[in-house]
């Protein structure tokens, strides 16, 4: 996953809140068999679309402040931050052309 970066609580705030694209975060956990499915399509995301669009990584088994302040309950969860305010959230595996339907809007 080269093109994807993890984030975590240290640095959510800068990568994430204070990025001048929009930023879609991935809350996922190793262990996931749907999260795993769902790598490929954003790392291939992110190599499409590097000037409209951020995609980060968050491991829910790393880090607890986050899944819980944004109240994710399943995963994978996907939450697209624009402006620093989540504008759109999407649960489960998607193919890409399902997942850019649902935020091209945003970018």
């Amino acid at each position: 996953m080269a093109n994807l970066k993890s984030v975590d609580s240290s640095n959510f705030e800068t990568e994430v809140l204070q990025a001048p694209v929009p930023v879609l975060v991935d809350f996922w956990a190793s262990w996931c068999p749907p999260c795993r499915a769902l790598a490929p399509t954003l790392e291939e995301l992110a190599v499409d679309e590097p000037t409209r669009l951020r995609i980060v990584k968050v491991s829910v088994e790393e880090e607890r402040e986050l899944p819980e302040k944004f109240g994710v309950r399943n995963i994978p969860t996907l939450i697209l931050f624009k402006g620093g305010e989540a504008v759109a959230r999407m649960v489960g595996n998607r193919t890409k052309k399902a997942l850019l339907r649902e935020i091209e809007a945003y970018l």
